[in-house]
């Protein structure tokens, strides 16, 4: 097993969960290869014992690691965000981490409520966050940043991470209405429950008055219920721009990245202080990262068989484009654009 100091130095020991009641975080070994492929570092599983270390509350918030440069890709779902962070695993560049666990157990744990929440599990979270942001920046390779894609349901986390690394940069990933609810359709009855999901998790932190009743809010499709989801992760995008952070952080539609792959990495590397030659960056979006599916791995090209399918029955297109009508006239009343127009370049 790993001695504290390993731990503390070793960008490869990564935080990766809490236990609140018995007041301890644990760290997993992750080797570099494993930052390239499926699954999310949320779901990774050391193969032994020995892969595996937990250190208490008190010991984390001892840790001094090296840090290095760190920054922020979060996003709406469905919009490419695991793709960019695949491809900013770059050796001898950055790091890419996709949606490491600490950061959702620590959402889930009531961090992003902060000490507002008063005494109890929420601020015992709040005060790891800085040292679980400190412990995820440490350089993988000589001069090397690292981006953290967490996942979208930590998004109520976002000001806290900010505030704790004020040199961070972000990215707010983000795509039209309508490719966001074909993927949520694609998905079947987990898609749509996960919609719902979404619907009532952003209610909970980034709520809205919608002029609807209980019953009326009960009453909604599926697809209404994720379209307010997704509406709502507009609405917390802008009014992060608007804040104080607002000036660290630059908008990104899922579709112009796929367009225009080199400009986006390039735009990436610029907002986050880094200067990489284009033929690094060419090198980057020739290679392997743009060849293989960024969820399901594996090859992704036509006939592959992992390909995103044909676009959903009509049906599903005509409510589709009912929501893009119907959400239309909710943001018009609100004053806010959606999507929101892209500044990252």
């Amino acid at each position: 097993m790993a001695d504290i100091k390993q731990i503390e130095r070793d960008p490869r020991w990564l935080p990766h969960a809490l236990d609140m009641q018995g007041q301890r975080m644990q760290f997993v070994q992750v080797s570099r290869d494993v930052l390239s492929q499926p699954p999310f570092l949320a779901d990774f599983k050391p193969e032994g014992a020995a892969g595996a270390a937990w250190l208490s509350f008190d010991q984390v918030r001892a840790l001094k690691p090296e840090t290095g440069p760190l920054h922020f890709i979060f996003h709406s779902a469905f919009c490419r965000s695991t793709l960019l962070v695949r491809a900013l695993e770059a050796q001898g560049i950055s790091a890419g981490l996709a949606e490491p666990g600490i950061i959702a157990q620590l959402a889930g744990a009531g961090a992003g409520a902060g000490a507002g929440a008063g005494a109890g599990a929420g601020t015992e979270a709040a005060s790891l966050v800085k040292p679980v942001c400190d412990l995820l920046s440490r350089p993988w390779g000589q001069g090397e940043a690292v981006f953290v894609k967490p996942t979208n349901h930590a998004n109520m986390l976002i000001p806290a991470l900010l505030d704790a690394r004020p040199d961070a940069s972000a990215v707010l990933m983000t795509n039209d209405l309508a490719p966001f609810l074909r993927s949520v359709s694609r998905r079947g009855l987990m898609g749509r429950r996960w919609g719902r999901q979404l619907y009532l998790e952003l209610m909970g932190y980034a709520g809205m008055d919608l002029g609807m009743d209980a019953r009326e809010q009960f009453s909604m499709t599926d697809l209404q219920a994720a379209t307010v989801g997704w509406f709502m992760s507009q609405r917390l995008f802008a009014n992060l721009l608007a804040g104080p952070q607002g000036k660290r952080l630059r908008v990104l539609d899922g579709d112009r990245f796929n367009s225009d792959r080199a400009d986006t990495l390039e735009a990436v590397f610029a907002l986050a202080g880094m200067n990489v030659p284009p033929e690094k960056i060419a090198a980057i979006v020739d290679g392997p990262r743009f060849r293989s599916h960024a969820k399901l791995g594996g090859d992704f090209s036509p006939g592959a068989g992992n390909v995103a399918p044909d676009a959903p029955p009509p049906i599903v297109e005509e409510e589709i484009a009912q929501m893009q009508q119907w959400i239309g006239m909710v943001a018009q009343q609100a004053g806010l654009k959606v999507p929101l127009t892209q500044t990252l370049f």
